[in-house]
């Protein structure tokens, strides 16, 4: 459902229904980039802001992209950012692994 929220251009609302799964604060959504951040990334995660940034608005609609900077948002809400990149990856790719197995009819087992 996350994936499809997401796809369905409901980004905000997607995050909404994550922090409530995961009982955190909504973090901010925008569009622009942070300080000595921009170069080759796609979003990033301002822990000081608790915001997602997308560097253009079409990545506000990538379910990677978004779920990969959610995981930063969730482990920094934990206390302990040692939230990798290959861990922030495998978060987003189970979800829309599991996204793609609801949509093809599989069992989600």
């Amino acid at each position: 459902m996350i994936v499809a929220t997401i796809l369905d251009t409901k980004t905000e609302r997607a995050l909404e229904l994550l922090c409530e799964h995961y009982h955190l604060d909504v973090p901010k959504l925008g569009v622009g980039t942070t300080k000595g951040r921009s170069k080759g990334v796609l979003a990033v995660y301002s822990a000081d802001r608790k915001e997602i940034l997308a560097v253009s608005q079409e990545y506000l609609y990538d379910p990677f992209v978004m779920l990969h900077e959610f995981y930063h948002h969730l482990r920094q809400f934990a206390g302990q950012h040692r939230g990798t990149e290959k861990n922030a990856d495998k978060f987003a790719l189970d979800y829309i692994a599991a996204y793609k197995r609801v949509a093809s009819g599989l069992s989600t087992t």
